[in-house]
């Protein structure tokens, strides 16, 4: 194996694990012994040194770990800041409050009480961990059923489902046929008004 070829196994599993990785656990997976990693680690750092990277791989006891340099770290945690205050879209609420009222679901009721395609709504919620699967459904197809999640608990700061507002029942609600009344009385009284 080339020695560029090394460098490049190594900066691949210290990159896909995001977290710290031994010694010899890097050596095992790359098939390379733990002394030769010790100076593939040095090469790698030299690279980014010489190219004048972000990168850097750090010693942490008997681990090394892929991560950022320093003076790069507030550009870092303003990006990740940017990312999470990002609202939801109306479409999101819509899916997660549906789901949370009547969970578990699967993507098939939430798209009937919609009346819309919402598998990249629910998939974008899943990716954002808000919602999880939450099984199969024992019926034809066996659909995958969603809940929400504890991260959902905690954007909404509720301490568990059972939190959640209840659904306003016929009496707290005004129907259409009452909007159609008031828009009648209220053309009524413009036009007695405008007749004065």
């Amino acid at each position: 194996m080339k020695i560029n070829e090394e460098i490049s196994i190594i900066e691949a599993i210290l990159f896909a694990s995001g977290e710290p990785v031994e010694i010899q656990r890097l050596s095992e997976a790359a098939g390379i012994d733990t002394d030769t990693v010790e100076k593939i680690v040095q090469l790698l750092n030299d690279r980014y040194e010489t190219n004048e990277s972000s990168m850097q791989v750090l010693r942490l006891a008997d681990s090394y770990q892929l991560c950022v340099k320093e003076q790069y770290i507030d550009y870092i945690r303003a990006a990740m800041e940017t990312k999470k205050a990002a609202p939801l879209s109306a479409a999101a609420m819509e899916v997660l409050t549906i789901v949370a009222y009547n969970q578990p679901v699967t993507k098939g009721f939430v798209e009937h009480i919609r009346g819309i395609d919402s598998s990249s709504v629910v998939n974008s919620l899943v990716e954002k961990n808000l919602l999880e699967e939450a099984g199969r459904l024992d019926v034809p197809g066996k659909p995958i059923a969603y809940r929400t999640t504890s991260a959902f608990l905690r954007c909404f700061q509720l301490s568990s489902i059972d939190d959640l507002p209840a659904v306003p029942n016929g009496d707290g609600q005004v129907s259409f046929d009452e909007l159609l009344i008031k828009s009648d009385v209220q053309k009524i009284g413009e036009t007695e008004l405008s007749e004065e």
